[in-house]
């Protein structure tokens, strides 16, 4: 069982900054593939962004496409998502994902090959 902890959100106006966290649980983290994504009111979870478990290769959804880089630190058990030039429509409930394994074939934006989720961090982007 993987346990997975989000935080770092909050309120920012339109053009800030936000890093958020991810602390997992488990003693083989550096061979996960962990993912970001997020929720808004009434519509679908979307893909942000994943980081392959070997080679440590990033993947980026279109949503946030040059504004946010996905990196890990393995010795911390932690990822991070920096979130740059942020804009109202990017208010959501930001969840992070894992999976043990080590990189996903089919497509890193399925919600269905992520075992385990976070509980959610909400981000609010004033205009």
């Amino acid at each position: 069982q993987v346990q997975l902890v989000e935080s770092g959100g909050g309120l920012v106006q339109a053009g800030g900054s936000l890093r958020l966290s991810c602390v997992a649980s488990g003693r083989t983290f550096r061979s996960y593939t962990m993912g970001w994504f997020r929720q808004a009111p009434g519509k679908e979870r979307e893909f942000v962004a994943a980081i392959r478990g070997i080679g440590g290769g990033t993947v980026t959804g279109d949503c946030m496409k040059g504004r946010s880089t996905a990196s890990r630190d393995n010795a911390k058990n932690t990822m991070y998502l920096q979130m740059n030039s942020l804009k109202p429509e990017d208010t959501a409930v930001y969840y992070c994902a894992a999976t043990v394994k080590p990189y996903i074939s089919t497509s890193y934006s399925l919600t269905a090959e992520y075992d385990y989720w976070g509980q959610g961090t909400q981000v609010t982007v004033s205009s």
